[in-house]
């Protein structure tokens, strides 16, 4: 018995089409499409429905949901004057299980999660309350990795096609997500709805003439381009289309359909449905590495054929060596020092770390954007994104020292323009390591020895 993907979708996140259809024509047209979707699914003799939701987020590795029969009360955080959502999920525990065995296998980071009161995202919610209202269909919840490049979410895919052949599951692929996310920051009426800038408009609808067209390994493609152009730059919001392009072999001549295409609170939300029928107009090209197994690259975007002006620096030596007896520290989850020193040192009851900014691991991308570019002239930037970094950094060099960003208590922070980022700055400490409470001594200094606007020193508890 063989397994295969019957259908694919992409369908919104927004609890909108769920509570309150009727307030807005376009959220009814999306309840419709979704309507019209779940009578598809039920047509196609389908035994399992995949979820992958950007609204889970996960740092290491992966998340399956493993909870048989998980059920809750939800309000989102964003609409909660919408009401409240409650849920019953029926998952499919087993596959759940293999599929996260199957990760491991292939090089990936994966856990499964099966306890009481674990959330189930707003987006999960959504898509199964309207796409299998009476769970006839067992579920699988996947969540999405803040990190992963391309490769890693392939292998994803590629894992969990292995165990939909092992069991011979007729499955659904679902990726739940927005096109354009960037949604309106105040309260609005229903009837002022609208897609928040034209040129989100734009591209979400080239997206769609590429869906409607069958090219989804395109808009894969086509993702780099986005990424340039659009003015909020969420790498994560294009993992659902990489993901779902590996889960049907990176076909480009699927039959798609859009069904709806809306705006909901200033973001863009689509229902699409992508059968595997082939619409005969032949397969595009496809230039990704055919990745098997997962090595630990995280080139999110492919530099050399990107126009992205983010400039292009070193990953850095190799890690610290210790002589023997040293107890220093390092991690392949935080950015390469720029020097001959390690990301920590442990002297008896302490750990002292080294200069931590917001570079990423692997590709050495700077969330909110590099201060200046390649030829030195300034660039705008967000120095909350680059200050949450930092404390994420923070964190996960703590837990390769066995301690925790709850174990801080003593922080040195250097801000190369005081004047510009000391109250983002400051905002984002309160969320966080404000929270802990060590000491702070904040510099202003010229400069740092990457583009960055922002770097810690850190002193904890081991």
């Amino acid at each position: 018995m063989r397994g295969e993907i019957v259908k694919s979708l992409i369908v919104p996140a927004h609890p909108h089409p769920l509570l309150c259809p009727e307030k807005n024509v376009g959220w009814q047209k999306v309840r419709d499409a979704y309507d019209e979707a779940r009578r598809q699914i039920e047509e196609s003799d389908a035994d399992l429905i995949i979820i992958y939701s950007t609204l889970w987020p996960s740092i290491i590795g992966h998340q399956i949901q493993a909870d048989p029969n998980p059920e809750w009360v939800l309000v989102d955080a964003d609409f909660h004057d919408l009401g409240s959502i409650h849920y019953s999920l029926k998952i499919d525990e087993e596959f759940a299980h293999a599929w996260s065995k199957s990760n491991l296998s292939r090089g990936l980071e994966s856990r499964t999660v099966a306890y009481e009161g674990f959330p189930i995202d707003v987006g999960s919610v959504v898509a199964l309350k309207l796409l299998n209202p009476d769970n006839r269909i067992p579920a699988v919840i996947c969540s999405t990795n803040v990190y992963s490049n391309r490769a890693e979410t392939t292998v994803l895919a590629k894992s969990c096609l292995d165990v939909i052949k092992a069991q011979g599951k007729k499955a659904v692929a679902v990726s739940v997500m927005s096109l354009s996310n960037r949604m309106f920051t105040e309260p609005i009426e229903p009837h002022e709805d609208r897609i928040h800038s034209p040129k989100d408009d734009e591209w979400n609808r080239k997206i769609l003439e590429f869906l409607e067209k069958g090219r989804l390994e395109d808009v894969g493609q086509l993702s780099r381009t986005i990424h340039d152009q659009i003015r909020v730059k969420k790498v994560v919001a294009f993992k659902p289309m990489w993901w779902l392009s590996a889960m049907n072999n990176n076909r480009n001549d699927l039959s798609g359909t859009v069904l709806a295409y809306e705006a909901i609170h200033g973001a863009g939300a689509a229902v699409v449905v992508l059968d595997p029928e082939s619409n005969g107009t032949g397969d595009k090209e496809y230039d990704e590495d055919d990745v098997d197994f997962y090595g630990g690259d995280r080139d999110v975007l492919d530099s050399e054929s990107s126009n992205d002006e983010t400039p292009q620096m070193d990953t850095g030596p190799a890690l610290y060596d210790p002589v023997e007896g040293e107890t220093t520290v390092n991690t392949s989850k935080a950015p390469k020092p720029v020097g001959a020193y390690p990301h920590a040192r442990r002297e008896g009851d302490l750990i002292y770390l080294s200069g931590v900014g917001p570079r990423q691991p692997g590709d050495n991308s700077i969330p909110g954007g590099p201060i200046k570019d390649a030829s030195g002239k300034p660039l705008d930037y967000d120095i909350k994104a680059q200050t949450k970094a930092v404390v994420d950094n923070i964190a996960r060099i703590l837990e390769e020292a066995g301690s925790s960003i709850e174990n801080v208590i003593d922080v040195t922070s250097f801000l190369v323009d005081m004047d510009r980022d000391f109250q983002g700055y400051n905002e984002v400490w309160a969320e966080t390591l404000g929270k802990v409470g060590p000491t702070r001594t904040t510099l202003a200094i010229r400069a740092l020895p990457t583009p960055i606007a922002v770097e810690m020193k850190v002193i904890a508890k081991a």
